[in-house]
């Protein structure tokens, strides 16, 4: 977890479900049900205290690990304090607004994915770590990955890992730049809403091609 979500309404839309009446948009990202690594998303982070929604790249390395380490797209939670995610922990949190997320079950070939979402029917607010600002080499040194815990069992059957995701004034609160480090860190591991926030169904294998989109991805398909 996390190789997609589903992220089918505009920004404003999701700024709205946030609770903010206005923010600074620097968006441009066509809405998708089927938004896939490497590409450019709408992303929350809070700039002088105004709330910005930026499109950033999904998946992030340090300039100075070029030649070390591959391209990240998800940071497990277990790890923030370390010392590759906690520069960003500490000045580049932000929050990723989406409809559901994509998992798969199933043996390589026979893969089947389903559409993992909130039970009430409201956007999903998931925390992320991103680094702002232009790139000197490559566009993943100013991208964003998504924070993940573990499943905490209910949703196993499914995959072991899922994305924090929290409600909106706790989201908010994440992105608040006088919360320390630890705070952060905590507040992630404390306030993720629990697995029994979230329902989920099969759906087509249409969403395992990354370029196809369209409604019909995120509707059931009978067992």
């Amino acid at each position: 977890m996390c190789g997609r979500f589903d992220q089918n309404d505009n920004a404003r839309r999701y700024v709205s479900a946030f609770g903010w009446a206005d923010a600074a948009y620097d968006s441009e990202a066509a809405p998708t049900f089927n938004a896939a690594p490497g590409t450019y998303r709408p992303v929350f982070h809070l700039q002088d205290g105004v709330l910005h929604v930026d499109d950033l790249h999904w998946g992030y390395r340090a300039s100075w690990a070029a030649e070390k380490l591959p391209i990240s797209y998800n940071a497990r939670v277990e790890k923030l304090t370390n010392n590759y995610w906690g520069r960003l922990l500490k000045a580049g949190r932000a929050v990723v607004p989406a409809n559901g997320w994509y998992e798969w079950t199933g043996e390589k070939g026979h893969r089947q994915p389903w559409h993992i979402h909130r039970k009430d029917g409201e956007p999903l607010f998931m925390l992320a770590l991103a680094n702002f600002g232009p790139f000197k080499e490559h566009k993943a040194e100013s991208g964003f990955v998504l924070v993940t815990a573990d499943s905490s069992g209910g949703m196993v059957d499914v995959h072991d890992r899922r994305p924090v995701v929290l409600n909106a004034a706790d989201a908010a609160t994440w992105l608040d730049p006088d919360l320390s480090r630890d705070e952060a860190e905590m507040l992630a591991r404390q306030m993720a809403l629990g697995v029994d926030a979230f329902e989920w169904y099969r759906v087509s294998t249409d969403v395992n091609y990354a370029g196809r989109d369209g409604a019909h991805l995120a509707e059931p398909i009978a067992d």
